[in-house]
């Protein structure tokens, strides 16, 4: 059975360790709203395109009193190699243990090769108390969330809590 989160749920809590290894949690980023990026697998192209659109995009997200989080199952250290290669600018999580993904209904049993317990590819964003406003899990590794949503999402957010409603 698959968990769906959706939109006004309660986004599940979780402390992962970054590249710096450090531990980073959920609440840390009340207050904020977060973008919360699962991808399968560091230095495959996908994944690479995605989060480097992410990365030159990151001023217009945080504009938009956003934070953007990666996570996948690869280790801190190979998490910390591929964010250095690429020149992430965002905080990028370890969820080796695959605890994270699973509790946000992105997780492959089987993946490609046979391998098990990766990452799907995934975009859900949190308002600043801590509440699923976008969530989309995508089936197809080859597919990228649609950030035009995400950023929309975002702008709505914005907006309500400017006009404090």
């Amino acid at each position: 059975m698959s968990i769906q989160l959706k939109p006004g749920d309660l986004a599940p809590q979780f402390t992962l360790f970054n590249t710096e290894k450090k531990e980073v949690s959920l609440s840390d980023y009340r207050g904020k709203n977060l973008v919360i990026l699962f991808f399968p697998q560091s230095f495959t192209g996908v994944c690479t395109t995605e989060l480097c659109a992410v990365r030159d995009g990151l001023s217009e997200y945080q504009s938009l009193n956003a934070e953007v989080v990666a996570i996948s199952v690869d280790s801190l250290f190979t998490l910390g190699a591929f964010r250095e290669a690429q020149h992430f600018n965002f905080e990028m999580l370890s969820d080796f243990n695959k605890e994270v993904c699973q509790a946000y209904g992105a997780y492959y049993d089987t993946f490609v090769f046979n391998m098990h317990g990766v990452a799907k590819r995934a975009a859900f964003v949190v308002d600043a108390e801590g509440i699923i406003r976008y969530a989309e899990v995508l089936e197809s590794a080859g597919d990228i969330p649609n950030f035009d949503a995400v950023r929309g999402v975002l702008q709505s957010l914005n907006g309500a809590a400017q006009s404090g409603s």
